[in-house]
């Protein structure tokens, strides 16, 4: 069977696509403004990528469309596939009808961590021995795949709260059916589909009436939202965990020397877990990772030793070079709270250097100014901080930047931001480049440009 996925780039389309591709279907597809990792992935697993979204491309007809939810009404090939009266489906509707249907889904949901979490519960299941499936937001570094189809009935999920299709407008986890669900947190987010906090509050609540009351809930204890939004019916044992009394899962503290944290399970002992990413967020990541495998048969013993392993995730403070002393860092940070959460980590990992934050504001919900009155906050534990002024957003990134005053550079173009950057720096600094796109190349940019400083 030939299916055509529109938008294979994207990390869950692509995803998608290699599940597919593993599981026996002939697999193409197509997208616009192609970049890495997943461009990268999919070639060296030889699935065909055309560029643009053109009719032809669906000529002859495939068995079925997968369309993505960044296509909307108006697109030619959208528009295609309605006019032929083509088989089509949104990717959870794919995804949940060809690859989840018989597997114990263990899902990752949350404004922030779904992707380290997710990366981290299944390389947990996977140190176990349990080889799950598994579908990541992102490429963990112990698989170096985002997606595989696993060998055994255990699934491990990043369950996304954006909207399926421009058909199907609900949220992408209601499809999935976990047994296992993770909640790490709810905030405002996505304000291109969301109108406000409740209503994506009510998604969640749609997803928590999916888990059967004979699997497991895992919740934040420590945020009013999800207590609020799991206060609106819920029929699954819940375990919270946080830093909080009355939770039942505590992360007691994190080590002095940043090497891990300690927990304890309400009437047991402390238990001390390595921690190979900075920062409290990745602690509270790995706790909801470790609860999880717990519900699958893995010891926390077990998912503590899998954790001293762990490598991290692609594009979540992944070092992508050091010149002079300079060390350059590429997030996918891109909400004011993760953008605050990715400095402190950094900043707790080396206390010594400088940070200097970079930040495109690319999501749609930045690209709307929802953010803006609270963006120079998050900034506010860099030392210095440079911005992207992008054309087609409908706010002034300078004046919203104001608060920082002399600690903040803001330029129209990213070469004009790389000159910056470079003009400021000095060893010992600490660049971190935020995006949930490509930025324009500004990693290699900058890192050939301060080898040319280097070099003199």
């Amino acid at each position: 069977m030939h299916i055509h996925v529109l938008g294979i780039c994207g990390t869950f389309m692509g995803s998608l696509a290699l599940l597919a591709r593993q599981a026996g279907f002939r697999v193409t597809g197509s997208d616009q403004g192609v970049y890495p990792p997943m461009s990268e992935m999919l070639a060296a697993q030889q699935i065909d990528i055309l560029e643009g979204y053109h009719p032809e491309h669906l000529q002859p007809a495939p068995d079925c469309v997968v369309v993505g939810n960044a296509l909307s009404r108006g697109n030619a090939a959208v528009e295609h596939v309605l006019d032929h009266n083509l088989h089509y489906r949104s990717g959870p509707q794919w995804l949940a009808e060809n690859i989840l249907h018989d597997k114990w889904v263990l899902a990752v949901s949350g404004t922030h961590g779904k992707t380290t979490t997710t990366s981290m519960l299944a390389w947990i299941l996977e140190y176990a021995g349990l080889k799950p499936g598994f579908l990541v937001g992102g490429i963990p570094q112990n698989f170096g795949v985002s997606a595989r189809l696993g060998e055994s009935p255990f699934f491990v999920i990043e369950a996304d709260e954006y909207d399926s299709a421009f058909f199907d407008k609900r949220s992408k986890f209601v499809h999935f059916r976990p047994r296992t669900l993770i909640i790490n947190n709810i905030e405002f987010d996505h304000a291109d589909i969301f109108p406000d906090l409740a209503s994506i509050q009510q998604q969640f609540h749609h997803l928590v009436r999916t888990v059967p009351n004979t699997g497991l809930i895992v919740a934040n204890g420590d945020q009013t939202t999800v207590s609020e939004t799991l206060a609106q019916g819920c029929w699954t044992p819940v375990q919270r965990m946080g830093e909080a009394p009355g939770n039942d899962w505590r992360i007691e503290a994190l080590d002095a020397d940043g090497g891990g944290f300690r927990f304890q399970q309400q009437g047991g002992d402390v238990l001390h877990a390595p921690l190979t990413l900075p920062g409290l967020h990745n602690a509270q990541n790995a706790l909801a990772a470790i609860i999880a495998a717990r519900h699958v048969g893995v010891t926390p013993a077990v998912a503590i030793d899998a954790l001293a392993k762990f490598r991290g995730v692609r594009r979540r403070l992944e070092l992508r070079g050091t010149i002079g002393g300079i060390q350059v860092f590429d997030d996918f940070a891109h909400h004011p709270t993760a953008i605050e959460l990715t400095i402190a980590a950094l900043r707790r990992q080396n206390s010594g250097g400088r940070i200097l934050a970079v930040l495109e504001p690319r999501s749609n919900t930045m690209k709307l100014g929802v953010h803006q009155q609270t963006l120079a906050q998050a900034l506010q534990g860099a030392e210095l901080s440079f911005l992207l002024q992008p054309s087609g957003i409908g706010w002034d990134v300078r004046q919203a930047m104001q608060p920082l005053a002399e600690r903040v550079h803001v330029a129209d173009e990213v070469d004009d931001l790389v000159t910056q950057i470079v003009a400021q720096s000095q060893p010992g600094d600490q660049v971190l480049i935020m995006s949930n796109g490509a930025f324009g190349g500004i990693h290699d940019k900058l890192l050939t440009a301060l080898a040319e400083q280097e070099a003199g």
